[in-house]
């Protein structure tokens, strides 16, 4: 099991040592339960070694019926931090980023063992309910994918959907994070499908806010868009993480050097049985990953030798 230690440490993380599940205790999900996580913890005090992890990963394996995406990750996520996944296509960084908000439960098949805390609190325990899990864990996806309805209602979805029938006030307030309020406060009653693709996903952006969570995953949230409107979601990002946490699955490297503070490095392994398998090779503060990284993968990766 691996940590990300102290902030004056080195932190890596090589998934090479024999893996400690063979599958006999993967758990499939019960939906049934409706209990709710507790609610947040207050925010940390605006220096970094203070900063918890707002999740702890350990030994977490998933497999979609007998194929295993993921073995064995293991490392911690931080409070107001960004967090970016890179590595090839295929190597399960995509799955990892669904497996923090439980949206893999619904795909038939899907089994995991070992754990992921959320905020303390086992994220796959019978106990939690997922609804309430995806309220405080929003997600914006790799295409934007507002609703066909005006601009104000699909920001006010979440919150009516929660109780709130008059959310003019929360409207405006997620559309000014999401930096999109000066564009479009006098056309909210105007279709979302009419906004540029950029527009689009801050509005996406600005509905996953809307119901106040504590941390946005976004999964390759600027590839479907242009130069311009991708350095305005990474401008946003870098504004966000002031009140949520953030992680990212990108396979833009420049982007990651570029936003995030910490980096998880992904790729392909083949496993004892010989069939390929996602694993976590190294986990660092993205300064160091990037200019002095712990494992040759690393090195060969984002230096282009291959992915």
């Amino acid at each position: 099991m691996t940590t990300a230690p102290d902030d004056d440490s080195p932190e890596t993380t090589v998934t090479d040592h024999p893996d400690p599940y063979d599958g006999s205790d993967r758990r499939r999900f019960d939906l049934r339960s409706r209990h709710s996580l507790p609610e947040r913890a207050s925010r940390p005090p605006d220096h970094e070694e203070s900063r918890p992890p707002v999740y702890a990963i350990d030994r977490f394996s998933l497999w979609y019926r007998e194929f295993r995406a993921l073995r064995s990750i293991s490392f911690d996520i931080r409070a107001n931090e960004i967090t970016a996944f890179i590595g090839p296509s295929g190597c399960g960084k995509s799955t990892m980023l669904r497996s923090l908000n439980r949206m893999n439960d619904g795909i038939p098949g899907v089994s995991i063992a070992g754990h992921i805390r959320f905020e303390g609190n086992e994220l796959y325990a019978d106990e939690v309910d997922p609804v309430e899990v995806r309220r405080r864990i929003g997600m914006v996806f790799q295409k934007p994918n507002p609703f066909p309805t005006s601009i104000y209602d699909n920001v006010a979805y979440g919150p009516r959907l929660y109780g709130n029938r008059r959310p003019d006030d929360i409207v405006e307030s997620a559309l000014q994070k999401a930096a999109l309020w000066e564009e479009v406060k006098n056309k909210l009653g105007q279709s979302a499908m009419a906004l540029s693709g950029g527009q689009q996903q801050r509005l996406c952006v600005a509905r996953a806010i809307a119901v106040e969570p504590d941390v946005i995953l976004m999964d390759e949230p600027c590839s479907a868009l242009d130069p311009i409107s991708t350095l305005r979601i990474e401008e946003l990002m870098l504004d966000l993480k002031d009140q949520y946490t953030i992680v990212i699955v990108t396979h833009n490297m420049q982007q990651a050097g570029r936003v995030s503070d910490r980096t998880a490095f992904f790729t392909l392994d083949i496993d004892a049985e010989g069939q390929r398998t996602g694993v976590l090779v190294e986990f660092d503060r993205t300064g160091v990953l990037f200019t002095n990284p712990g494992d040759q993968r690393t090195e060969d990766y984002i230096t282009g030798r291959f992915g």
